[in-house]
């Protein structure tokens, strides 16, 4: 299975040390809506230099879908021209998910890192429970995958957007939160880990009160399985994620939010 460095910062895998029950399958939304964009900047650094190298560029629309008006997710992620020699990334990915249960209907995927293409087309149908993947490579290798989805799956894209929406208020020091997610034909178990509640300081908003997250990775290109990823998401109903810290192969990597757009809701959380 090829994964991707953007992949990677999409959402949170956790190691489970214990298992706090909250149902993501019945989650309401109250962190964003249709229109927001959020933009972040990727800095990487090798032999303790820092460099500014890539970003990343989260919207939400409405979209049809066969009939059905749906929430559009969309994620862009590419290194910037002058670094392409080093690791040249170019990554979209985007889904159509339903606007009240924030269940997902279609997910797709085009990833080029380091001249490794990957497409991944994901459509979950909800009746009968079944997800149907199909994915191909640069070397023009094809697989197609029926999947039963009995366990609330959702694709990686749609898993970001829902944990945006858990309550941490009941959590305690380590709790975790499972999710259930797919890509490349393979369901991932996936758990949230709370560690409590920080200030963090941006240097493009100011101070924030957040939510303290780490993230267990799965090996990939870019990340070792196992490396800890650490987030800092605002401690409001818009739960951005406002920094993020992780390790990789060589060196490590910072990801900070530079420009917001359309939030949902006002931004109590600033100090």
């Amino acid at each position: 299975m090829k994964k991707s460095i953007f992949f990677g910062l999409l959402f949170l895998l956790f190691f489970v040390s214990k298992l706090f029950s909250q149902n993501t399958c019945d989650l309401k939304n109250f962190a964003f809506n249709a229109g927001e964009k959020l933009e972040y900047s990727i800095h990487y650094n090798w032999h303790f230099v820092w460099m500014n190298a890539g970003k990343v560029i989260f919207k939400t629309s409405i979209k049809n879908y066969y009939g059905t008006a749906c929430y559009y997710l969309q994620a862009d992620g590419s290194t910037y021209p002058k670094y392409d020699h080093f690791y040249a990334v170019r990554d979209t990915f985007s889904a159509f998910i339903d606007t009240v249960k924030l269940q997902p209907f279609r997910f797709i995927r085009n990833s080029n890192e380091g001249g490794k293409a990957v497409f991944n087309d994901i459509v979950f149908n909800n009746q009968d429970n079944t997800i149907y993947s199909t994915e191909s490579d640069n070397r023009k290798a094809f697989y197609s995958k029926k999947i039963k989805n009995t366990d609330c799956v959702f694709d990686p894209l749609t898993a970001v957007y829902r944990t945006r929406d858990l309550d941490f208020s009941h959590c305690k020091i380590n709790d975790t939160i499972s999710v259930a997610m797919v890509l490349d034909s393979t369901v991932y178990h996936i758990y949230v880990r709370y560690l409590g509640k920080e200030k963090y300081t941006s240097k493009n908003f100011g101070t924030y009160n957040c939510i303290k997250i780490n993230v267990l990775l799965i090996s990939g290109t870019i990340f070792k399985g196992g490396e800890f990823m650490t987030v800092w998401v605002t401690d409001d109903k818009n739960r951005l994620p406002l920094h993020v810290e992780a390790p990789i192969v060589v060196g490590s990597i910072k990801v900070d939010l530079e420009k917001i757009s359309g939030l949902r809701n006002p931004s109590t959380s600033k100090n």
